[in-house]
């Protein structure tokens, strides 16, 4: 099953010459142009396995600046006179697509009449057949060349970080490794809730998550729901996932029930960047559609409901050679150690000088309804090495005596470092970014991102810190006495990045400004850190995003967090004004009208809890009626022009309101009958698996 929907380099072995597949793999290894007679016969070999399979049909698959996928849908037919056809599909239409690119965001570097774009075929990704489509895919750039989509700038921060990974692996001796490629594992949370129940909740349907809704009774208290049992509904949609998955050369390996009511993960096999990106939009898609065919629908927003844990994507980050080797995992030797340590504090040093632009890449209008909760890390970027290494760290900085098996001073010559033992720490939860002995967990991004930004920066500022190292150690004429400075110098500049503490404590936050660190706790702050002159001198430096690439990415996230918020206001509205008050209002007269009736047949009752309870619905709905009016005002104010100035708006003013709004709706929604509320509850849709 693994695979089948695949064309992989088993696939293609079966399909094409060996002239043409080995042309394949040169024009991968070199980074050179595919021949179009190559490219003719990659192209006719695709259409004739995906066809065999059922297949009528080939798309670009692509990637825009919209978080989600896009595609375009040919035929293979061709006519061929006399009104017969012939299924073609040639090698141009292979490499090269022509999507209207007016309708996708562009941050102003295309004008509106300006609609060419093109989609050009990644051949570092595998094709693969779903729905009777062969899918292509593809990067995604305007016709004046610049990047429109999320592919692009990661496969040149790969390429980025493999360039200086060499350089730096040549200084200790390696000369067989040619490609060093970043890993990633991308563990993806959601919700699964009941199909007919989401129909009936307009706010699950504009919005993905809940505008509404009072705590029920039971939330996840008892901790009862984390790793449970699984139920036999959920099974199913589970098992038919992963099958679908694998169906696709997903490498789905763990699936289990998550902490809150009716949430769940999905977790990966590491894979490389690029794949590892397609494979979670992918999945992201996969599970929407399995779970439409179980009753459920499965929501991949950060926070959709509140009370309960939202859902993160923990993005499980490392670097690899093409001889197998992980070059974050401690060596049995003192130089493997010595390198271990250098890339370690390669990483550790770019992640405090570019904390902000880490922190700008997981900002978003949900998941600012996550971080600093108690399922997520706080808005402060820091690092959690585990008390062992952590030791060595402080041993190297303050040049003291280590205690391992006998005490030592240390130094990172090849001769003199202790062993680096694995996994002698525990985890720690509340690390935006935690070492779990060979890899970097960063787990800030929300469930619903992309993870192709977050590894775009990740990349980037390791390459950055490795180019700055091997310059220097390239020019030593002792590099092991350099390597030593070296190290001992970062670490020293960089310690406050360090932090193995409880993130979740409030005197982090204390401690975390007295260290300079930044706390950027809400997406307009954070957007706003992106285009800093260090961050555009990184990027452009290696290549990963032009000047105007990055202007035209923070203009679009600033717009799209205003749009979202404004849906989002205008959906409150709608079913404050549609739906809660008509519904409370009618509850209100049942009751007026029960206690009139009531009183007429027995004078002498008071009626005092139905008195009692009409009263405090009148008070209750005054008060949603006004907060309803300042939000509608509110939104009728939003100012014009500048992006910037319009989200800082929607965060200072509408989201505000919002709450008040919100905070009226769930009071009425407790004292107001069950056969009177307008659409499902929280005790509903939670519990109805």
């Amino acid at each position: 099953m693994f695979g089948s929907m695949v064309f992989n380099e088993s696939t293609m072995q079966q399909y094409m010459s060996k002239s043409t597949f080995q042309g394949w793999k040169q024009c991968l290894a070199d980074g050179t142009p595919l021949p179009l007679s190559v490219a003719n016969e990659i192209a006719e070999a695709m259409k004739e396995w995906s066809v065999e399979r059922g297949a009528t049909h080939f798309t670009h698959w692509f990637q825009p600046m919209t978080g989600v996928t896009a595609e375009k849908h040919d035929s293979f037919i061709s006519p061929l006179g006399s009104g017969k056809i012939i299924m073609d599909f040639s090698g141009k239409e292979l490499v090269r697509g022509e999507p209207d690119a007016s309708s996708f965001p562009s941050g102003g570097l295309r004008a509106t009449f300006e609609a060419r774009g093109y989609t050009a075929w990644d051949p570092s990704s595998y094709a693969f057949l779903k729905d009777g489509t062969l899918y292509i895919p593809t990067v995604f750039c305007s016709y004046s060349g610049e990047a429109l989509d999320k592919k692009t700038p990661l496969l040149r921060s790969m390429d980025a970080v493999n360039r200086q990974c060499l350089r730096v692996l040549r200084l200790f001796g390696d000369t067989e490794t040619h490609r060093v490629t970043p890993s990633v594992g991308p563990e993806q949370e959601y919700f699964l809730i009941d199909k007919a129940l989401y129909a009936q909740r307009e706010d699950l349907r504009f919005c993905g998550r809940t505008l509404f809704g009072a705590k029920p009774p039971k939330g996840q208290e008892l901790e009862d729901h984390y790793f449970g049992s699984i139920t036999p509904r959920v099974a199913a949609f589970m098992t038919e996932l992963d099958e679908e998955l694998w169906k696709l050369g997903i490498l789905s390996k763990t699936k289990h029930n998550e902490v809150a009511p009716s949430q769940h993960e999905m977790a990966p096999i590491f894979t490389d960047a690029n794949t590892a990106c397609d494979h979670n939009q992918l999945a992201m898609e996969t599970m929407r559609t399995v779970a439409g065919r179980h009753g459920f629908v499965c929501l991949l927003h950060e926070k959709p409901f509140a009370g309960v844990n939202g859902s993160g994507k923990h993005n499980n980050w490392s670097l690899s050679t093409d001889s197998g080797k992980n070059l974050f995992a401690p060596g049995d030797t003192p130089r493997q150690n010595a390198q271990f340590l250098l890339f370690l504090t390669a990483f550790i040093a770019g992640v405090d000088e570019y904390q902000a632009l880490l922190r700008s890449t997981v900002a978003s209008a949900g998941n600012d309804h996550r971080l600093g909760a108690n399922e997520a890390p706080p808005a402060v970027i820091s690092i959690f090495l585990g008390d062992e290494l952590m030791a060595i760290v402080d041993s190297l900085i303050s040049g003291k005596r280590y205690q391992e098996a006998e005490k030592k001073t240390l130094a990172i010559g090849v001769d003199s470092l202790p062993h680096i033992p694995q996994d002698t720490t525990d985890r720690n939860r509340t690390s935006p970014v935690a070492f779990t002995g060979n890899k970097f967990e960063f787990r800030m991004p929300g469930s619903a991102l992309s993870i192709s930004g977050p590894n775009v920066v990740l990349n980037t500022l390791m390459a950055e810190e490795l180019r700055c190292f091997a310059d220097e150690l390239e020019q030593a004429p002792d590099f092991e006495a350099a390597l030593h400075e070296l190290v001992v110098r970062s670490l020293t500049e960089h310690q406050r990045i360090l932090f193995n503490g409880n993130g979740y404590d409030a005197s982090w936050l204390e401690e975390a400004e007295r260290r300079g660190l930044a706390n950027l706790s809400n997406s307009v702050e954070a957007f706003s850190a992106f285009l800093s002159p260090k961050n555009i001198a990184l990027f452009t430096t290696h290549g990963v995003f032009t000047q105007g690439e990055m202007q035209a990415r923070n203009e679009i996230h600033f717009e799209s967090y205003s749009k979202r918020i404004h849906i989002e206001a205008l959906t409150m509205i709608d079913m404050v004004r549609r739906q809660i008050q008509p519904a409370v209002s009618a509850y209100a007269a049942n009751l007026c009208s029960a206690i009139l009736t009531r009183e007429e047949a027995l004078p002498e009752s008071s009626c005092g809890p139905e008195r009692r309870k009409a009263r405090e619905i009148s008070r209750l709905n005054d008060a949603l009626d006004t907060a309803c009016t300042k939000l509608e005002e509110a939104v009728a104010a939003i100012p014009e022009g500048d992006v910037k100035r319009q989200a800082a708006y929607y965060y200072e003013k509408i989201l505000l309101q919002m709450e008040r709004v919100r905070t009226e709706a769930d009071a009425l929604e407790v004292i107001t009958a069950a056969d009177f509320w307008p659409y499902p509850t929280y005790i509903d849709l939670l519990f109805s698996e």
